[in-house]
C-alpha cells in the first residue's frame, strides 16, 4: 500500500472502506459478549467467576477470549492480586466506560424488541417453507 492511501485510511476514518481500521473496532464492539461484558462491568470490577455467572450461557473459552480481546483493545484492565490462589479482577478503562451507554442502550433495545424480532423470524421461516406460487400472466 502506498503512503497516500495509508494516510487516507488512517486519518480519514471511513468504515465503508475495506482497509479502514475502524472496521476492526466495529467487529470488536459488535460482538454480543463484548456488549454484555461492558454492561456487566459498568457497575464496577468483577472477578472471572462472577462474570461467568452473570453472563448465562457463555463458555469459559468465550469469556476468556473476549476478556483478552477487550484488554488488548484497551477497554478493560486485568488486575492480579498476589494471593493463594491468585485473585483476578476485571475493570473497564476510561475507553471501556466511554462505550457503556451505547452498549446498555443496545441491550435494552434488544430486550424491548425481542418479541417482535422472534415473531418476524417465525413469519419469515413459515413463508420460506411454503411452495412458491406459480406466476400467472393476465391475457391482454
Amino acid at each position: 500500500m502506498d503512503t497516500t492511501s495509508e494516510v487516507r485510511v488512517c486519518w480519514d476514518a471511513n468504515a465503508y472502506l475495506a482497509q479502514c481500521p475502524s472496521r476492526t473496532v466495529l467487529s470488536a464492539i459488535a460482538d454480543k459478549w463484548t456488549c454484555l461484558l461492558v454492561d456487566a462491568l459498568s457497575d464496577g470490577p468483577m472477578r472471572f467467576g462472577e462474570l461467568r455467572r452473570r453472563l448465562d450461557g457463555i463458555t469459559q473459552k468465550s469469556l476468556t477470549q473476549t476478556l483478552r480481546d477487550m484488554e488488548r483493545d484497551g477497554m478493560l484492565t486485568r488486575t492480579v492480586y498476589p494471593t493463594i490462589p491468585p485473585k483476578v479482577s476485571y475493570e473497564l478503562t476510561d475507553l471501556g466506560r466511554s462505550v457503556t451507554r451505547l452498549m446498555a442502550g443496545i441491550k435494552v433495545w434488544a430486550e424491548q424488541h425481542a418479541d417482535e424480532i422472534v415473531a418476524a423470524r417465525h413469519l419469515y421461516d413459515a413463508r420460506a417453507g411454503q411452495e412458491p406460487l406459480p406466476v400467472t400472466t393476465t391475457p391482454r
